[in-house]
């Protein structure tokens, strides 16, 4: 989310702070205004994108370019530095870190990576190997930054450092171990980019920023490409319940509508899995420092019951268990049948110990075993939870991907 233009951090070049948070925010709501949308106030969320118009389900709301982007695995070159596809890769041969599909792809790479090829082929090989896609992004982003203030490469409303600036970085709610670590990553990029005058704190900052800001780069089949960095969409607040969804074509972002938006209606998408209960999916979104309030957060009991997923002991019926405080058992809310409290908690055990068990084995590229142990697993969730049960489902989306 963009943090508000009273509390702003200082935008770059010589403006003052609300002068220059001015400037970018009047041409922001210009360009999003052009395309049906506003930065508008949103009770108890600060800042939030609002539709100025209608909008039809499957409609592309807001689509944009990632500041700064880099694949998730760099050495073995998974994807395309520029467009994110997978096949026909080379390496560039300077530098050894970069990879291109192609000439056209390295082309239009080319004015930010000759910096990035530069700084990269100085460093040491043991520096090499501390070249991580979060510092890397960091990297691409400083020099991004760099190209766009000495006009190397063009600028606009939704494509500019000023946008970046004013994310929130939260950075006041991290512990000091994590604030430790971003300390440690600045000096590195620092190591890197020797020749750039940099503000160690500012990039601890921006690091935070990546933490609640930057958005997992997906293929069709949502499988994770990379990580990037999109500043206009990051003013869309999260719901459990969202009216919009975040697609990908390459590393290009695609906000669609998922139900008809009528003007002046808030746009929302999941910064999460939402197939969970309410409990998981506040866990989840502890990395972006708020707890969400939205209809299913509210009051989500039955359906969490559902998802978290115990059955009823009755194999011939349908219902599911909620918990009965009074009497430390579960009980069907269908047929009345009740099951302990204790024989739910110790088949709750035996399964985590026989996931931690076939984690390792996956862990250690041992997929027969894998498979052996989610079958015994998925025996188990069959005859104990529920069949919309969350868990049983994430343990057969497991068994697919360890045969196929």
């Amino acid at each position: 989310a963009l943090i508000s233009q009273a509390s702003g951090e200082a935008a770059s070049g010589g403006a003052s702070p609300r002068q220059g948070m001015a400037a970018w925010a009047e041409q922001l709501q210009r360009e999003l205004a052009g395309r049906g949308l506003a930065v508008a106030s949103v009770p108890g969320k600060g800042r939030g994108l609002v539709a100025a118009r209608s909008f039809f389900p499957g409609e592309v709301i807001i689509c944009q370019e990632p500041y700064a982007s880099t694949p998730n695995r760099i050495s073995v070159g998974s994807s395309c530095d520029h467009c994110f596809a997978s096949g026909n890769l080379r390496k560039c041969s300077v530098c050894r870190v970069a990879w291109y599909c192609g000439s056209v792809c390295q082309k239009e790479e080319w004015k930010l990576h000759q910096l990035e090829c530069q700084a990269i082929s100085a460093l040491t090989e043991e520096r090499k190997k501390m070249l991580t896609p979060t510092i890397r992004l960091m990297v691409k982003l400083i020099l991004r930054r760099k190209l766009q203030s000495e006009k190397a490469i063009p600028s606009s409303a939704t494509d500019n450092y000023d946008l970046v600036d004013a994310l929130e970085s939260h950075i006041s709610k991290v512990d000091d171990n994590q604030l430790v670590l971003y300390a440690q990553m600045a000096n590195l990029v620092q190591l890197i980019l020797p020749s750039i005058e940099l503000d160690l704190k500012e990039i601890a900052h921006t690091f935070s920023k990546f933490a609640c800001n930057a958005h997992t780069i997906c293929d069709p089949e949502l499988r994770p490409l990379g990580t990037g960095l999109f500043p206009a969409i990051s003013i869309i607040n999260h719901s459990c319940v969202p009216n919009a969804v975040l697609l990908f074509e390459g590393r290009t972002a695609y906000v669609r509508a998922l139900q008809p938006l009528s003007s002046n209606t808030e746009v929302s998408i999941s910064y999460i899995e939402t197939a969970a209960t309410t409990l998981k999916r506040h866990n989840d979104l502890k990395q972006y420092f708020f707890t969400c309030t939205c209809p299913r957060c509210i009051k989500d009991s039955e359906e969490d019951a559902l998802l978290e997923g115990y059955r009823c002991k009755d194999q011939k019926c349908d219902g599911f268990l909620l918990p009965d405080s009074g009497k430390k058992a579960y009980t069907c809310q269908k047929c009345s049948i009740s099951r302990d409290e204790e024989e739910v908690k110790k088949v709750s055990s035996e399964i985590l110990l026989l996931s931690d068990k076939a984690s390792s084995f996956l862990s250690s590229g041992n997929n027969s075993e894998a498979g052996s142990v989610y079958k015994t697993i998925e025996q188990l969730e069959q005859k104990h939870y529920h069949s919309f049960s969350t868990t049983l489902l994430h343990t057969r989306e497991t068994l697919l991907k360890v045969y196929f």
